[in-house]
């Protein structure tokens, strides 16, 4: 797929990522938009990968926003999702209007570090990280 939003993804932002991964125990970072086109991968996940996670982890971001209500009002905003697994974590926060961080770590990790660098990354990359949403793609050549 070659639309606007990802035809520039050379991973130019795969470096800032990588600074998520100074946690110990934390073992990849994604980029990606609300509609799941990946924007950035940190180093030692293969593209591939890195989209099949952003298609994924798109629809857990929509899915956690829907039950806003069941955490208190409805309307509330969504600011994260935490999965624990046996074997470790994965955590998806908001990175801006229509674009998401999300971070996979072991069970050994720290979780609070991870949060923080995860939100000091948000802070840093701004702008960077907005991805407003896609327009009609399919009628370009």
């Amino acid at each position: 797929m070659n639309s606007p939003l990802n035809s520039h993804l050379n991973n130019e932002l795969g470096w800032m990522l990588d600074d998520v991964l100074l946690v110990p125990e934390a073992r990849h970072a994604i980029l990606l938009s609300a509609d799941g086109i990946l924007r950035a991968h940190s180093r030692g996940i293969s593209r591939d990968e890195a989209d099949r996670q952003a298609a994924a982890l798109s629809g857990l971001q929509s899915i956690s926003r829907s039950t806003s209500g069941f955490a208190g009002r409805e309307g509330t905003p969504w600011r994260q999702t935490l999965i624990e697994f046996a074997d470790g974590y994965v955590f998806l926060v908001a990175a801006g209007p229509g674009a998401y961080l999300a971070v996979s770590a072991s069970e050994a990790v720290d979780m609070e570090a991870v949060s923080y660098r995860m939100q000091k990354l948000v802070d840093r990359l701004g702008k960077e990280l907005t991805s407003p949403p896609r327009t009609d793609v399919g009628s370009r050549a």
